[in-house]
């Protein structure tokens, strides 16, 4: 029997793994209309429109940088440097002031335009490319629980013999009593059990509570203990849609099935009370920044409280000066519209360091879930998914946030939805609506015919594809999910690049994991992580330069911030990586194997 879950990341019921947060508490209980910190430098529209001449300056000044009288500049020659312009144009040298590029070029030129004491870096033959960017990532609330449950997701273990090991580890080395949380467990593809139980559980720790957390957010185990320490009884009863599951005799297993159930337990962590949401997001970046990520994304900001005040986390992390990492924001629409517009969050909401972007809208849920709205029923069932948003409404909001000016990002999985997306697209060009300022943006765009190719070209709309999907669940896809057939519709980035349609490929963290080099072998070689001999629809995969774009200008343009990051470009930000190679001078396969020696971020490393 196939397991029907959604997109956990994508409907309202994920927030209420928070709920016993004592921050989130907090936040939850704000009002609205004073939900935003007041931050030098991070301003709304509105207080832009207030304060006149005078606030575009200050903001512009906090924003954007200038440069410092007395601060020497610094050139980077002597490598391979891939600006990402138009032109994928290569530069002899790169010179920055402060948090900004001034130079671009010949090292001649460049350093004519530095100046005589100008510190000069020697790249000794190592490549520099923008910072990269994930278009879609979940950093608000994924930071979080990255904060306090350990990763076992098979981009770490390819078996559940490996995640049990894994545990045993933890426990060897942990004082009896605290806990041991587990997150993205994925029995569907990590080769072993289908579920953990007591059995399997509690014959690693009866000591610690262990709470394990399956990948698609609906779904937990847990050992014995941790009943015990949520006061858990055998007797009891299954919340209204939840089900702790129980065998054949009527005993408890440790399964849970829906958050309304494994939060009894979870809620039990002492770790998920006390965590900062703030702290954590500054964390994570800090961590992130490994990869070379510069640019991330929060595409459901009010995940976490449900309410607006998750853009007072982004704006306070913003506010410390310790983030690693440029976030750009967009509310969810699980959160009603006129919460967002009475607590003032508008789009350009922030500064050139944390912002708010554009506004979330979701279509259906995940094809692996079996919940992606389809045209055809999925491979052996009568199940055409779900509508997470009707046609109507899904018309209706983004007529409403498009005619106030908002950016949308729209999540389609399957082609029924990406159908229900288009026809909204459709209504608001119909509208008159200059879609050139919305700039649609469909997330996942998972199943792609040609004619919607078509139609998103028509309408303007790009495409943000999760990547993961073609290496991780290529195979399920194939085998379980569509069929060979119709899952070579999966990701279709080189049809949409020959089309015109413009992409990005994203992490979904937490889904996978944001790594870019990976990402770009990913959709250089379409290969699937289950059978790596198997590449999955050979016809779509890209080039190298096509992939780095995907992570660099692509993404940025879709972020509404190419006018500064995404590419080396004079006036643009500081923000770039150092590599050990060059990604398009290795062997395909071994991209994700290139050293990230360095990361800056607006001028600092």
């Amino acid at each position: 029997m196939k397991e029907i879950f959604g997109c956990a990341c994508c409907g309202g019921d994920f927030g209420r793994i928070f709920r016993s947060n004592r921050a989130v508490q907090t936040m939850a209980s704000s009002d609205p209309s004073t939900a935003l910190p007041i931050i030098p430098g991070i301003l709304t529209r509105r207080d832009v429109l207030k304060g006149g001449i005078a606030t575009l300056g200050t903001l512009s000044l906090v924003s954007c940088g200038s440069e410092s009288n007395g601060v020497a500049a610094t050139v980077f020659t002597g490598g391979t440097i891939l600006t990402v312009d138009t032109d994928f144009s290569e530069a002899e040298a790169i010179a920055i002031r402060g948090n900004t590029i001034i130079a671009v070029g010949s090292d001649a030129d460049v350093r004519a335009a530095a100046g005589a004491n100008a510190q000069v870096v020697d790249l000794a033959g190592r490549t520099m490319l923008p910072g990269f960017i994930d278009a879609h990532t979940h950093v608000i609330s994924g930071s979080v629980v990255d904060a306090i449950m350990d990763y076992v997701g098979m981009a770490k273990y390819g078996t559940t013999a490996e995640v049990l090991d894994h545990i045993a580890a933890s426990a060897a080395r942990t004082p009896a009593g605290e806990w041991l949380v587990f997150r993205n467990f994925d029995p569907a593809v990590q080769e072993g059990l289908d579920a953990l139980t007591f059995n399997e559980l509690d014959s690693i720790s009866t000591e610690h509570p262990i709470f394990v957390f399956n990948a698609s957010g609906h779904l937990a185990y847990a050992n014995s203990r941790a009943f015990e320490v949520a006061g858990i009884p055998d007797d009891v009863e299954n919340p209204p849609g939840a089900e702790f599951v129980r065998d054949t005799d009527g005993n408890l297993t440790g399964i849970m099935k829906n958050n309304v159930a494994f939060l009894q337990v979870l809620s039990a962590y002492p770790a998920l009370a006390t965590a900062d949401p703030v702290e954590a997001l500054i964390r994570l970046l800090s961590k992130w920044s490994q990869h070379g990520l510069t640019t991330v994304s929060e595409l459901s900001l009010g995940g976490l409280s449900q309410s607006p005040a998750d853009t007072e986390v982004m704006l306070s992390a913003a506010g410390s000066g310790r983030l690693s990492a440029r976030i750009r924001a967009y509310p969810f629409y699980t959160v009603p519209t006129e919460e967002w517009d009475t607590a003032g969050v508008e789009p350009g909401t922030g500064n050139a360091l944390a912002r708010v972007a554009g506004y979330k809208l979701v279509a259906d849920g995940s094809n692996q879930g079996f919940t992606g709205l389809q045209r055809e029923p999925y491979l052996d069932s009568d199940s055409r998914g779900l509508a997470y948003m009707s046609a109507d409404e899904l018309r209706e909001v983004a007529l409403d946030r498009a005619g106030k000016g908002w950016q949308l990002a729209i999540h389609g999985n399957g082609d029924a939805a990406i159908d229900n997306v288009l026809d909204a697209c459709e209504a608001l060009r119909d509208a008159g609506i200059d879609m050139s300022k919305v700039r649609p943006r469909i997330e996942h765009c998972s199943i792609l015919h040609d004619e919607q190719i078509s139609r998103m070209k028509e309408l303007g709309v790009s495409a943000s594809f999760l990547i993961g999907h073609v290496h991780y669940w290529g195979v399920a896809m194939r085998d379980e999910v569509f069929g060979e057939e119709k899952a070579q519709l999966l990701d279709r980035c080189r049809s949409c690049e020959q089309a015109g349609v413009g992409f990005s490929v994203h992490s979904d963290f937490m889904v996978t994991d944001p790594v870019p080099l990976h990402m770009i072998e990913m959709a250089v070689t379409r290969k699937t992580w289950k059978e790596p001999k198997y590449v999955l629809a050979p016809q779509e995969r890209i080039s190298v330069e096509t992939a780095i774009r995907a992570v660099t200008s692509e993404a940025a343009w879709q972020l509404f911030s190419e006018h500064e990051v995404g590419s080396l470009e004079a006036g643009k930000l500081a923000d770039f990586v150092i590599l050990e190679k060059d990604p398009r001078a290795v062997e395909v396969d071994k991209i994700k194997d290139i050293r990230v020696l360095e990361t800056w971020m607006d001028g600092a490393k």
